[in-house]
């Protein structure tokens, strides 16, 4: 069987010199010679998967660093900055930028930071708070994957199986006797606008009533996060190096909420869970006693070396299409970006099938397949309010590798006519569609005497 084959010199290089080495001697510990690793540095030469194996034995590092990760979300990110309307007269092909990633990808991470550092933005993309862009990229940067969290997760989490009982309990018992905290369950006229509240005075936590039993654990197991897993988090926090308080103390309660999610997913053992279930969402719901967002929101968390699940993205969006939460994990899917939504995607007929998981094959305009699962859920502590909340929480992965999921059973990922969607209107370039609310960014709107289209703006280039 052929070899892997991987252009990868400039990561090499800045591994060697990370590592104070000269060619000749990484070459000789990779048992190959100067020369050889000079073409491989100068790009004339692929990295063959023997060698991708001897770089990781020997300088400890994952392998799956190589190839462009500076950029953060890689090259889909890359490609998503490039969509721009401002480079929208160069015609940037997918396969240029992936040249450009492998060829000098320190100069592709520094267009990046430029880019999203720039005080005028245009991008559809950029519409949300510097901070939480800002976030965004500490997150897309790390895959939403943070090792140091999750190894500390486990160790707690078989120390509270040894103890027994349920999850929470044990979460409580814990608060109790090794930090001198009480929980206690206040009504919701009490704690109108709080879920939790840690009242170190009367060292108490107070709980929203209204939280169902997967909230009340999450919040508990938040809480213990804070105090249990503080030195992770602050050397995570420091390391993003933030320029504002706001963001980091956003990246902060992300981590937290990480962190309580991995308390009650551990990483072990929920993977085997996801492989030995398909990935049944519901049927994790109920065997690690989580929330569908909760058990969403941990599927894109898992890529520790060595043992990867499925790279799944996950989205939660309010009726208008607003997103709210975002991640992309290691899917380096477009859907995640943007504001703009397509309105034949299934994550909005959610709302309209309540409780019900809908599925959907969909297929980009550039030919890429997803496999999504979309589904409503109720924000924490706003069941039984006059004004409750919903949301869709839509999850999906790549169709290449979605057939091992049981909700993708029977179907033809790869042949079966998938639904045509767009990354909303402003970004997608499909005509005759009926449901196109404005034309695309780029394109200047044609006008044909006599005749009207199915689609209310017909544009140049289609």
């Amino acid at each position: 069987m052929a070899e892997r084959r991987l252009f990868a010199g400039p990561a090499v290089r800045r591994l060697r010199r990370d590592a104070a080495m000269t060619q000749a001697a990484m070459a000789e510990a990779l048992d190959i010679s100067p020369s050889y690793l000079n073409l491989i540095e100068n790009g004339q030469r692929p990295l063959t998967a023997t060698v991708m194996v001897k770089l990781a034995e020997r300088f400890d590092f994952d392998v799956a660093s190589l190839g462009g990760e500076e950029v953060p979300g890689g090259q889909a990110g890359l490609r998503r900055r490039l969509a721009d309307p401002r480079f929208a007269d160069l015609g940037i092909g997918a396969q240029e930028v992936e040249e450009w990633l492998q060829a000098a990808p320190t100069t592709a991470a520094a267009f990046a930071r430029l880019f999203d550092a720039a005080p005028e933005q245009t991008s559809e993309t950029q519409a949300e708070p510097a901070e939480v862009a800002a976030v965004r990229r500490a997150i897309e940067q790390w895959r939403n994957h943070f090792a140091d969290l999750d190894a500390r997760a486990e160790e707690l989490a078989d120390e509270l199986r040894l103890a027994g009982g349920d999850l929470y309990g044990t979460i409580a018992e814990r608060l109790r006797t090794r930090h001198q905290l009480g929980i206690r369950v206040l009504p919701s006229d009490v704690m109108p606008d709080r879920l939790r509240w840690l009242d170190w005075h009367a060292r108490q936590l107070m709980l929203n009533e209204l939280l169902r039993p997967a909230s009340r654990t999450f919040q508990a197991a938040a809480t213990l996060g804070q105090m249990e897993a503080k030195d992770q988090i602050d050397a995570l926090v420091a390391g993003a190096e933030f320029a504002e308080t706001a963001a980091a103390k956003l990246f902060e309660r992300h981590l937290i909420q990480y962190f309580a999610a991995a308390l009650m997913m551990p990483y072990g053992r929920f993977l085997r869970a996801c492989d030995a279930t398909g990935y049944d969402l519901l049927l994790l719901q109920r065997r690690f006693g989580a929330g569908f967002e909760q058990v969403a929101h941990r599927l894109t968390t898992l890529q520790r070396v060595g043992a990867r699940g499925l790279p799944f993205f996950m989205l939660r969006i309010d009726r208008a299409g607003q997103v709210s939460k975002r991640y992309a994990g290691a899917s380096q899917s477009p859907l995640v970006d943007g504001d703009g939504r397509c309105p034949l995607w299934a994550i909005h007929e959610a709302f309209s099938r309540p409780g019900e998981v809908v599925a959907d094959l969909v297929e980009l305009e550039d030919g890429t397949r997803w496999f999504t699962q979309s589904r409503t859920v109720a924000a924490p502590g706003s069941t039984g309010t006059n004004t409750p909340a919903r949301f869709a929480v839509c999850v999906g992965v790549d169709a290449k590798v979605a057939a091992p999921l049981v909700a993708a059973r029977g179907i033809d990922l790869m042949r079966q006519p998938a639904t045509p969607i767009g990354l909303g209107c402003r970004r997608c370039t499909r005509s005759g569609c009926v449901q196109r609310s404005m034309p695309p960014i780029g394109r200047a709107l044609r006008f044909r005497e006599g005749e009207r289209g199915v689609s209310a703006f017909d544009f140049a280039g289609d």
